[in-house]
């Protein structure tokens, strides 16, 4: 493996909206194999558990890294609940009603947000989008570049039981959302749902005041600190 190297950066304020994103060279190059270690081992654990909406009051077990490299941005999430559902497996069909993790991230180069929603399996729907009806769909080449790398096999699965893990590595080109290389911050937010799982549940990472559960509010993102 190549060797790893981060690239030391003064603490940041604390704030249960700010993330801090190690960078890590070139890590769009590491094996399946090597990359999940070294982001455990690296990078510092957030939690996803704000409950906004009382109604939906189960709340799986979620956290999440971040890391970027010159070139993408890494995340992961790693995931405990009773409930592993995955009957998408096309990519830009309805994940969100799956055991779903999610990232969206405000367009650093222009106006709108991006989402990227990934059930357990790897099954991807990405778009840039104006509001949550207003949405352009990546098409199949963007969408192949999204490297997705899941700890469970990309076949259906619909597993009851406490505790159940499983964790998801999404590696995202910056050129995807624009950009030349990586910026200083992105402002974002982070998501897991399950919407026919057999306890419906929203969590985010910034906490949404919206009425009823909508992710597509990019007025609640919080900040990613790009070291």
């Amino acid at each position: 493996m190549e060797e790893i190297v981060t690239r030391p950066g003064a603490p940041i304020t604390a704030s249960p909206t700010v993330v801090e994103a190690r960078f890590m060279r070139n890590i769009e190059r590491m094996t399946d194999a090597e990359i999940v270690p070294v982001m455990r081992d690296w990078l510092d654990s957030y939690p996803v558990a704000c409950v906004n909406w009382p109604e939906y009051s189960y709340a799986p077990k979620v956290s999440m890294r971040v890391a970027h490299s010159d070139a993408s941005l890494a995340v992961m999430f790693e995931v405990e609940e009773d409930h592993v559902r995955a009957v998408t497996t096309e990519d830009n069909g309805p994940v969100w009603e799956d055991s779903c993790v999610e990232f969206f991230v405000a367009d650093p180069a222009g106006e709108g947000y991006y989402n990227f929603e990934i059930n357990c399996i790897g099954t991807l729907l990405a778009a840039h989008r104006r509001s949550r009806t207003d949405a352009e769909h990546f098409d199949a080449g963007r969408l192949s570049r999204v490297r997705r790398i899941a700890s469970l096999p990309h076949a259906t699965i619909d597993s009851c039981g406490a505790g159940q893990r499983w964790w998801l590595v999404e590696v995202i080109p910056f050129d995807l959302l624009g950009l030349h290389g990586a910026p200083r911050s992105l402002r974002a937010n982070f998501y897991k749902c399950g919407d026919r799982c057999e306890r419906p549940h929203f969590l985010s990472w910034a906490p949404i005041t919206a009425p009823k559960p909508d992710f597509h509010r990019p007025e609640y993102f919080g900040e990613v600190v790009l070291l």
